[in-house]
């Protein structure tokens, strides 16, 4: 593309707020030369944020193991033999001083994940009464509890859940390699319930399942042109646990998980996108073009649900390094 697109009055038109991107535009970035592609992701990035902060959140998982869909990719599927056994529901207190830990450690946001097809009602009681509890304490609070009903999605409302998180997983074509025990079109719903119930969504993806960059394409395209664009969008690089179909998958080009970023940050410029799950397998050189690319939250804390994160020692160092703070 022409280096127009350095012009001031070219990049505020890309950095527009847009809901109409088509598959070919979203192609077209990702193509684009490295250099341009970082370019043009961080101008738009610094017209929303400010790019030396990064939201931190903390993931606890209140319910493991035992679930029953078939997500290749999932340690926690009873389908499959990983070592991750089921769990009940964690008590409140015992949540609760999770919580507590996490905001000394320096996180602003508690997200509480729970290996569900769907919450039943009974359960879903009690996480609200988590979600008030940690909202007491000052945090914003997030949940991942799997499908939602209408009338589920507003009692977590009621209760002051701010975050639902609800990925897309991959692109619509791409979507039944992955799993077969729900379709596209469940997590959509769930996705109209929570935003009409008026908690943010927290919507993002996987990348290096074996998908295609055109899947890739197909998955920023699903997101960018949801009606509204989730408040929050992680971008996973696949963890590959022993046990699950996707154990042996080879792993991606790191270079091309950060232009998947960059494209994330393009087409969803008032969006937090969260470098997510996969930087226990990725270098610091990797995860600073990340946050050139545009990433600016991660998950803080030694564990993701039930893989490994970095150690919050390890993530201190590399924010100071970076010249990175916490995003208040």
């Amino acid at each position: 593309m022409s280096l127009a697109a350095h012009d001031p009055s070219t990049l505020s038109a890309l950095s527009r707020v847009r809901h109409d991107w088509t598959r070919a535009e979203i192609a077209a970035l990702f193509a684009l030369p490295f250099p341009e592609l970082l370019f043009r992701a961080q101008s738009i990035h610094r017209q929303y944020f400010d790019p030396s902060e990064v939201q931190i959140s903390t993931l606890l998982s209140i319910k493991t193991g035992g679930c029953p869909e078939d997500c290749a990719y999932c340690p926690q599927s009873a389908r499959y033999q990983t070592g991750v056994g089921a769990e009940k529901l964690m008590a409140r207190d015992d949540v609760l001083a999770e919580a507590r830990a996490a905001k000394t450690a320096g996180a602003s946001r508690f997200c509480m994940g729970a290996a569900w097809r769907s919450p039943k009602d009974r359960d879903l009681a009690q996480v609200c009464e988590m979600v008030a509890s940690v909202k007491a304490l000052g945090l914003e609070t997030c949940a991942t509890l799997g499908m939602l009903t209408a009338a589920q999605a507003h009692a977590l409302k009621r209760a002051g859940l701010d975050y639902y998180n609800h990925n897309l997983d991959t692109s619509p074509e791409f979507y039944g390699e992955i799993i077969t025990t729900r379709v596209y079109q469940d997590r959509l719903e769930t996705l109209e319930h929570v935003r009409d119930a008026g908690i943010h969504v927290c919507c993002g993806g996987i990348v290096g399942m074996g998908e295609s960059r055109t899947d890739r394409v197909g998955m920023i395209a699903a997101l960018a042109s949801l009606p509204a664009h989730p408040e929050s969008v992680p971008i996973n690089l696949l963890m590959r646990v022993a046990g699950t179909p996707l154990a042996d998958q080879p792993p991606l080009d790191p270079l091309e998980f950060v232009r998947t970023i960059a494209v994330a940050r393009i087409t969803m410029p008032q969006s937090v996108v969260r470098l997510s799950a996969g930087r226990e397998d990725m270098s610091e050189e990797t995860q600073a073009l990340c946050f050139l690319a545009g990433a600016n939250s991660i998950f803080y804390g030694p564990k993701l649900l039930t893989t490994a994160n970095p150690e919050r020692d390890c993530d201190r160092a590399l924010m100071e390094k970076l010249g990175l703070s916490p995003m208040q």
